[in-house]
């Protein structure tokens, strides 16, 4: 555990006094025994010597010394900061520098001495500034004149601090909906935390995801929704060794893939197209493309039971592969085909009843007095439900016009 030490204000302590001096720090630091150290600073400043005596402390000090800006670092304050070799400062903290001050009086020899001296301490205070943050010294001396306040942010722009210290928890994706969904019927809370929360109350099977979890899942949505769209332009090619998947026309440079989700790239090979187009693959593209060749004019034909020419083993073996591509898209064809029958097939064996139970509609006419709970209506007392009734009913309503 690193030995911690505070230099905070009193009512009448400041740097250079009391629990806020040079002494008083080298006493904590003897204690601390080689310990990580971690300085903790609210003040408004003090004496400019004091606190160039506590920078040493600090640097020449064995172990780490994390300096902390809590409140404020201002004037002498601000150098004792310096003296940390990480310089953390909180977010809503504020640091301040500016030329330094005396308070004595005199003759002008004595106020001439002054100034000259002044003059040379803030040549040591600047050369601190400067060694921490990189900046040149005309920068400086231009900070320090205008007496310039900084917040943590600028600060860190500058260079005057390492990081900034934000004391916000970190927000979890469940907490976040919970949040939103607090207002929510109790139903659907129910729901809502069996989703973030598992039954088993293990820490390690909680579903409290954090952004990790939550990118991961996101990023796996996103996956499935680019599979469906190159399925949706899923272009196919048929060859002698089966299928070429891709998206874009066939030329040099074309991604092409074994497998329909597009997620297995081809293997590298010549393939032969249905129409005699020869494809060579490297790493998952179309490398070459040769368009088919075709047989010189009469080539093969035979005159008088002789053939006119020889028969080359290169064109064979092209025409095989060939029709071993056709073969493979009459297959494919076939599958479609025999998949199409058997849907078919299943929809005529489904009875009236499931039919009719497929195209029910819950949709209700605006206007209607209808309850769209209602799925029929009971028949009147007096509906004649007999054929003989029915005509019955239908002569005594014409013998009475």
């Amino acid at each position: 555990m690193p030995y911690k030490i505070y230099l905070y204000d009193t009512d009448q302590d400041g740097i250079g006094s009391g629990s806020l001096s040079s002494a008083y720090l080298q006493q904590q630091l003897q204690l601390a025994a080689g310990a990580d150290v971690e300085l903790h600073i609210s003040s408004a400043g003090g004496s400019a010597f004091d606190a160039i005596a506590i920078y040493d402390l600090l640097k020449k000090y064995p172990a780490q010394v994390t300096t902390y800006i809590d409140a404020l670092a201002a004037s002498a304050a601000s150098i004792v900061a310096m003296g940390g070799h990480k310089i953390i400062m909180s977010k809503y903290a504020l640091l301040m520098i500016h030329k330094p001050m005396a308070g004595s009086g005199g003759n002008a020899d004595e106020l001439l001495k002054d100034v000259q001296m002044l003059n040379t301490v803030q040549t040591r205070l600047a050369q601190i500034y400067t060694d921490k943050t990189g900046l040149d010294e005309v920068t400086i001396n231009s900070l320090i004149n205008a007496v310039t306040w900084m917040t943590a942010d600028q600060a860190l722009a500058l260079g005057f601090i390492d990081s900034i210290e934000d004391y916000q928890t970190t927000i979890t994706n469940s907490a976040i909906l919970q949040k939103c969904t607090s207002t929510a019927p109790a139903v659907y809370q129910r729901c809502i935390n069996k989703i973030l929360v598992n039954t088993n109350k293990s820490p390690q099977k909680q579903m409290n995801m954090h952004n990790a979890d939550l990118i991961d899942k996101t990023t796996s949505v996103l996956n499935k929704l680019m599979n469906f769209f190159k399925k949706v332009m899923n272009k196919q090619t048929m060859t002698d060794k089966g299928p070429l998947h891709h998206t874009a026309d066939l030329e040099p440079g074309t991604e092409v893939y074994n497998s329909e989700d597009l997620d297995e790239p081809a293997v590298d090979d010549v393939y032969t197209t249905a129409d005699g187009q020869q494809l060579t693959t490297k790493g998952g593209k179309v490398e070459k493309l040769e368009p088919a060749e075709e047989a010189a004019g009469g080539e093969n034909e035979e005159v008088a039971g002789k053939p006119k020419g020889k028969v080359k083993p290169h064109d064979v073996q092209n025409q095989v592969a060939a029709l071993k591509a056709k073969l493979h898209a009459q297959n494919a064809l076939l599958t479609e085909a025999r998949n199409t029958l058997q849907s078919a097939q299943t929809r005529l064996q489904q009875t009236h009843t499931q039919v009719k139970n497929e195209i029910k509609s819950t949709f209700t006419p605006e206007g209607s007095k209808r309850s769209n709970k209602a799925t029929t209506e009971t028949q009147p007392f007096f509906a004649p439900q007999s054929t003989i009734a029915q005509n019955a009913v239908k002569q005594a309503v014409g013998d009475s016009k």
